[in-house]
């Protein structure tokens, strides 16, 4: 199946889980911010024809690196909640991309996804869509008030990461339902599931890893000395 596919990641968010001066996606890793690490392995695979960042329109940072003047890459603005801000960008691409179009949303602090998971992901027939998932390997607790109130089977249960990959047209349409009725959107497949949509789960490498809290860094430098060793 050949299809136009274009990138979106939202960077709207202040990361203040991170208790650092900056966002979380601006933070150093190996010399650049997690934002260009992120951003290089979607401009470094060939079915992407070009990325929109949706940044806060008071951003300071954005603007003055590199990767912000590519050529493929395009800056819209962002949104006060993650789901405002993907659906800027999306409409940004309705405008501009064809109707049949695909969008990869993804984590901007994400810097470790591997190209062999957005292959997977590009791989997928599902017209309802597909996402990077892995089973969780914990065992998980219900606790309420800081006590266990249940042990919750884990067989069904799998950790939702990024890249989402959905076609253009209908994601944009199921967000604008989802937040018009005030349903919580918490990641993009959440409002495709609003739809009654059943995207698919491809199950992506577990150090596809999100930037939340501030022993992440270390554990996304890590992940990155590793994946290089794997190429050489």
């Amino acid at each position: 199946m050949t299809r136009r596919v274009f990138a979106l990641v939202p960077g709207a968010g202040v990361g203040a889980r991170m208790g650092a001066r900056h966002p979380k996606q601006y933070l150093t890793l190996q010399n650049k911010t997690v934002a260009e690490h992120t951003i290089a392995r979607l401009l470094q695979h060939p079915a992407v024809e070009k990325v929109v960042v949706a940044v806060s329109a008071e951003d300071p940072i954005w603007p003055t690196l590199p990767v912000a003047q590519h050529e493929r890459v395009i800056t819209v603005q962002g949104g006060g909640e993650r789901a405002q801000t993907v659906l800027n960008g999306l409409r940004y691409l309705l405008a501009q991309a064809p109707a049949d179009a695909w969008v990869l949303v993804h984590d901007m602090a994400r810097p470790c996804v591997h190209a062999d998971d957005i292959d997977a992901l590009l791989a997928s027939t599902a017209v309802d869509g597909a996402i990077l998932a892995v089973p969780v390997a914990d065992t998980l607790k219900q606790v309420v008030d800081s006590g266990i109130t249940a042990t919750l089977p884990r067989e069904q249960i799998w950790r939702a990461f990024t890249p989402q990959f959905f076609p253009l047209q209908r994601l944009a349409h199921a967000l604008e339902q989802a937040l018009a009725a005030g349903h919580g959107v918490t990641d993009e497949a959440s409002a495709m599931e609003f739809m009654q949509a059943q995207p698919h789960v491809v199950r992506g490498r577990s150090d596809n890893i999100k930037i939340t809290w501030p022993e992440d860094l270390a554990l996304a430098e890590f992940f990155l000395q590793q994946q290089t060793q794997e190429q050489q």
